[in-house]
């Protein structure tokens, strides 16, 4: 996969995020927060997973030190859905700035951490995409069970909406 491509993803995946922010926003503390027995975690833990797993695999693919890259982000740290989407901008700036510096040769390199998986490195952030989609199609289902469903999150949505919004 090429860079741009990569970047397209990325567009995708924060566009995606922005837009069940801007839903969440709507909600009550209380639905914020609240726990879930539908899905793995609740509305915020979700949200708040997808931008830790998105981070620590930024970190992991950076070759940073262990303890950056394995510290989790606590769900308690963001009352609302605008500090997390404050948390996110600053991340998404540190994502697209590194991406900005991959070329095809570092794209298609062998990543190892070290464990069995090596695969090239375009390999792992197509997997942080694939994950945080996952963790929106959770977090779509949870706002749509207390009426507030963000509508169509898939990536030609996005496309339509990008080419309408030029």
């Amino acid at each position: 996969m090429d860079r741009d491509g990569v970047i397209a993803l990325f567009d995708y995946n924060y566009w995606a995020d922005r837009h069940l922010l801007d839903v969440a926003a709507k909600l009550t503390p209380a639905a914020w927060r609240a726990n879930s027995d539908v899905t793995t975690r609740g509305l915020r833990a979700t949200l708040v997973h997808a931008l830790d797993v998105e981070r620590s695999w930024r970190l992991r693919l950076q070759k940073r030190p262990k303890a950056e890259w394995d510290a989790e982000l606590d769900p308690a740290s963001y009352d609302d859905p605008t500090t997390l989407a404050d948390e996110w901008r600053r991340d998404e700036a540190e994502m697209r700035a590194w991406l900005s510096t991959l070329d095809q040769v570092a794209l298609d390199a062998e990543w190892n951490d070290g464990g069995r998986d090596r695969f090239p490195l375009w390999f792992f952030l197509v997997h942080v995409i694939t994950h945080s989609q996952q963790q929106r199609s959770d977090a779509a289902i949870l706002l749509t069970r207390i009426g507030h469903s963000p509508g169509d999150i898939d990536f030609l949505n996005y496309v339509d909406s990008a080419s309408t919004a030029r």
